[in-house]
């Protein structure tokens, strides 16, 4: 008697475009790897479009960039506290804070949501994770982590697992000469 595998549970390895065998993980958690992934690319783009627009939930109606708002200067002026609130408190009104911090959050929303740039995504998205939490310390509901963190080592694994691969452009990307002759593009 010749069974049939169950199409849900195979396992299918995650490969780089250059051939690497990645660890193998099921179907069903590339699935949910890229919908996490995706989550968290939505997460930065919504941010990103709501401090443009001012739409009214972090960023006040009329307040938006595009109405002249900053989007940064509440936070680092008044949301601050702990060991290096006067370093962020310096940093409101400087010419490059605000387009580097809008450019970071639309560069990780788009590579994580398309899947493309995982690298470089997670490092960036990491690093705005660690100086946001960095601008509050202490976290309010626990003496060491909060979500920032968390989301700092969701980003990581993203990339570690090749998780643009799945319901993403990861594969397609890494193919450009570019990709292949600088990995850390992936």
């Amino acid at each position: 008697m010749t069974t049939t595998p169950d199409r849900r549970n195979l396992v299918t390895p995650v490969m780089e475009p250059d051939g690497d065998r990645r660890p193998v993980i099921t179907v069903a958690a590339g699935r949910a790897l890229a919908g996490l992934r995706i989550a968290f690319g939505l997460t930065f783009l919504w941010a990103f479009v709501d401090k443009v627009f001012g739409f009214g939930y972090a960023t006040p109606e009329g307040k938006g960039w595009i109405d002249g708002g900053d989007p940064t200067a509440g936070f680092l002026g008044k949301g601050t506290n702990g060991p290096f609130a006067d370093f962020y408190q310096g940093l409101v009104g400087d010419w490059w804070v605000t387009p580097l911090f809008m450019v970071g959050l639309a560069g990780i929303g788009l590579a994580l949501t398309l899947g493309i740039g995982m690298r470089i995504a997670a490092g960036a998205g990491a690093l705005l994770y660690m100086l946001m939490w960095s601008a509050a310390l202490p976290p309010e509901n626990n003496p060491v982590l909060d979500d920032h963190i968390l989301g700092a080592i969701t980003l990581v694994v993203l990339a570690l697992v090749a998780a643009g691969n799945f319901w993403g452009f990861g594969r397609w990307w890494g193919k450009f000469d570019l990709v292949q002759r600088y990995p850390w593009l992936r």
